[in-house]
């Protein structure tokens, strides 16, 4: 018997997204929309001194996978850096494609239901193609300008 595509645990992630209120200045933005159902998912951060995520907000209007993907992104994402986020992204994406292995973040085999309904798959994305997107614009936002290292390495 195949397990329920909108389970007890998807639910209750898709009720309990923590980091739900969009950041006052944020280093980095992004806005993903599943064309599918119109499923909507903004992600802004900060990255801290050791370019890592320090601050995360976001701004979910998805359905349920899509609200439940967001729920596991914003729990761990804190520490992350832009390179781990952008794999996990790819992680993700292939294995919903059937090409890859269960990604390394937690919860994400609560989704196994969902592969054979390709049509719920981006929305599962939104949430990490939006974060990683918002990460690789902050990092670029840190990243020295050629100006900057010449006047440093004058002094």
């Amino acid at each position: 018997m195949n397990a329920p595509l909108y389970n007890t645990e998807i639910l209750r992630l898709a009720a309990t997204i923590p980091h739900q209120a969009r950041l006052d200045a944020p280093m980095g933005s992004s806005e993903k929309r599943s064309p599918i159902c119109g499923s909507r998912v903004t992600v802004d951060v900060n990255l801290g001194d050791d370019g890592r995520v320090s601050d995360v907000g976001m701004l979910v209007r998805a359905c349920a996978l899509g609200q439940a993907s967001s729920s596991l992104l914003s729990a761990d994402v804190i520490g992350k850096s832009p390179e781990e986020l952008a794999a996990a992204r790819d992680a993700l994406t292939a294995w919903l494609a059937g090409e890859g292995t269960l990604p390394e973040w937690a919860g994400f085999e609560l989704f196994q239901p969902a592969l054979p309904h390709s049509a719920r798959h981006a929305s599962i994305r939104l949430a990490f193609e939006a974060a990683a997107e918002a990460a690789e614009q902050a990092q670029l936002r840190r990243a020295p300008s050629p100006q900057t290292e010449e006047l440093r390495g004058a002094g």
